[in-house]
């Protein structure tokens, strides 16, 4: 009679805090969503993440809880608060300054999990999309409309026009759209990173200043030279 070997016994899992267990969760529902979109349910999910449903709903009462939580830490936590103050720093050229910021923020973004939970979003009609266009233009946009009037010397009074965010938002889409072809699309595309972001620097600040000078009357004449 052929013996029978022994079931191999399993590892012990290491015990985790509720805390790091939570994190757990949130890191591979990040993963969860990024390959499958959001149209997955908690049962699903729940066998991704190798738990039972009712663990799962300890932590997240519902699966729009734990989609917020996964917004706020792809999203939320990366976002640099010393970004702000970067765009704002006038001891810098606006030109460096910017160059600089999108060197780090495209570092952030320009990945294939954050952009294809960023698009999955969108056909989804979820608002983590919407909160974070509201932060870019906040945060981002509407700073760099400020700069660019001190850079061309237009009044800076006001909040920033529509036209004036609109192509703040010509400008961040095309560097975007650059992160999306490469890493979505894996089409062929310039591998400078930080050339394309320097091109694209050039041509809207030399468009901003035209445009807008001409909206609002002539540019603020330099002061002469002394001598």
């Amino acid at each position: 009679m052929k013996k029978v070997l022994p079931r191999r016994a399993r590892a012990k899992q290491k015990r985790l805090s509720p805390e790091d267990r939570r994190r757990e969760f949130v890191a591979k529902a990040t993963e969860f969503f990024s390959e499958e979109g959001f149209d997955g349910g908690t049962r699903d999910l729940a066998r991704r993440l190798g738990v039972t449903q009712p663990l799962l709903y300890r932590y997240f009462p519902s699966k729009d809880d734990l989609i917020k939580e996964v917004y706020r830490t792809v999203y939320l936590e990366p976002f640099d608060a010393g970004w702000e103050k970067l765009l704002t720093d006038r001891s810098q050229p606006l030109r460096e300054r910017l160059q600089e910021f999108y060197q780090a923020y495209t570092d952030v973004i320009f990945t294939r999990k954050w952009l294809r939970i960023y698009f999955y979003a969108g056909l989804k009609g979820l608002d983590i999309n919407r909160w974070y266009i509201g932060v870019v233009e906040d945060k981002i946009l509407s700073r760099v409309v400020r700069e660019c009037r001190h850079e061309a010397g237009l009044p800076e009074q006001g909040e920033p026009t529509a036209a004036e965010i609109e192509m703040a938002w010509v400008l961040q889409s095309g560097i975007f759209y650059y992160g999306v072809r490469k890493y979505i699309f894996e089409s062929p595309v310039l591998e400078d990173k930080r050339q394309v972001i320097g091109d694209a620097l050039d041509v809207f600040l030399t468009g901003f200043a035209r445009v807008f000078a001409t909206a609002t009357g002539p540019r603020r004449a330099p002061a002469k030279a002394v001598g």
